[in-house]
């Protein structure tokens, strides 16, 4: 009997999971992506400055609560080895890409994931389970991936816009809050959760949808008007 392996994104363990299991078993099991949504062009931007700021800064300039060290570098791929646990018939492997990395003093490392937005308290369980398959990947790679451990720290460096100004040379520039929200890290809390979708995964067919799934309804819709 053949093993099945199934590929996860970081990110759909945090959106995709949380808004429908049904979506998330057709993407993983039969790549059945939801239609893709633009994404506007600015964020993308603001992303890319944010990440451009920070390389190479002290930590001490992120939160005086880090470690001291300094961001290394952002936007790397990791891959972790295949994820196996009991009672499973399959196992699973982590496949995404770091926002930036930070190498402490002491020789540990940190995750550090940007967003342009407010901070909020719930953020932190949230995007746990997203930053908690890149501290995975890091401490346990596939062969020849990226090997970095140990992992100390992770977290959100929120950047909310909240007003403007004009520069001296005439420009006008954003003024924004800036927030370090940690993440605390947990990978029995992790491995609970990847239990719970090979459970999942390992069904032969899909699960109901979220009664509020927008997609899912218009799939359904869509195949009643067929007939």
């Amino acid at each position: 009997m053949t093993t099945k392996s199934w590929k996860l994104s970081p990110s759909d363990l945090t959106f995709l999971w949380e808004e429908c299991p049904r979506c998330f078993y057709l993407k993983v099991i039969n790549g059945f992506n939801r239609p893709q949504v633009p994404f506007p062009k600015i964020f993308t931007r603001i992303d890319q400055i944010m990440k451009e700021y920070y390389e190479g800064k002290p930590t001490q300039i992120i939160s005086p609560d880090l470690p001291e060290g300094n961001v290394l570098f952002g936007e790397r791929w990791v891959t972790s080895e295949p994820i196996s646990l009991v009672n499973h018939t399959s196992h699973c492997h982590i496949v995404g890409k770091i926002d930036s990395l930070v190498k402490f003093v002491d020789g540990s490392f940190g995750i550090i994931d940007f967003k342009t937005s407010e901070a909020r308290p719930e953020h932190i369980p949230f995007y746990s389970r997203q930053l908690q398959a890149y501290a995975y990947a890091l401490e346990h790679p596939a062969p020849g991936k990226l090997s970095l451990c140990p992992i100390t720290k992770m977290g959100l460096l929120c950047v909310e816009p909240h007003k403007m100004d004009i520069t001296g040379d005439g420009k006008i520039a954003y003024i924004s809050h800036v927030t370090w929200l940690e993440i605390p890290i947990n990978e029995d809390q992790f491995l609970a959760l990847i239990d719970q979708i090979l459970f999942l995964l390992e069904q032969p067919v899909p699960p109901v949808s979220n009664p509020e799934c927008g997609y899912c309804k218009y799939r359904e819709l869509a195949r009643i008007n067929s007939l």
